[in-house]
């Protein structure tokens, strides 16, 4: 995604949660505008959060589910930050026809979550939170690339690519409209 400094780029954060995310996005650029989704009461932190950090004012809470609330539509980015791991794979697909509809042109969709590899026993912290979403969850499960990447194909995705860090458990998919 390329971006004209002059123009606002619009993220949607889904499960906003903290809204950390989001909200340092605002904070690494003026023109990042975001919108944050979850419950009411989930949202008082991500908008405590977002004036606390100087953010306030670029930042907008839509309460309510991902899966019943209207987005928009014209974002650039959508996240979806350890969300999509808490519903199978049709649930999954449901949200992602819904998130491509509201990016923009050009527009992607960053997903960051626990990825195991297809053999699905590595790496060991990525492949035992499918254990954790066995447990906690109904149907929900640590997905593969391989499983991301039809998920997002049938949601209309164009490509869909990892990028892994040494650093942290989590992955990054980056999927583009």
């Amino acid at each position: 995604m390329t971006c004209d400094p002059s123009r606002k780029i619009k993220v949607l954060d889904i499960a906003a949660g903290h809204g950390i995310f989001g909200i340092t996005l605002a904070q690494q650029n003026p023109t990042v505008e975001v919108t944050a989704l979850d419950w009411p009461l989930v949202l008082q932190v991500a908008t405590e959060n977002a004036h606390k950090m100087g953010v306030g004012d670029r930042h907008t809470a839509l309460p309510g589910s991902a899966f019943d609330v209207e987005f928009g539509s014209g974002y650039d980015l959508v996240l979806l930050t350890n969300f999509l791991h808490h519903f199978d794979v049709p649930t999954c697909e449901v949200l992602l026809k819904k998130v491509h509809a509201a990016l923009a042109e050009g527009g992607q969709a960053v997903t960051l979550d626990f990825v195991p590899n297809d053999d699905r026993i590595s790496p060991p912290r990525a492949a035992a939170f499918s254990l954790t979403m066995l447990a906690s969850t109904p149907s929900g499960d640590a997905y593969t690339m391989s499983e991301y990447e039809a998920m997002f194909h049938n949601a209309g995705f164009t490509q869909s690519r990892l990028i892994s860090s040494p650093t942290v458990p989590n992955q990054t998919i980056l999927s583009d409209k």
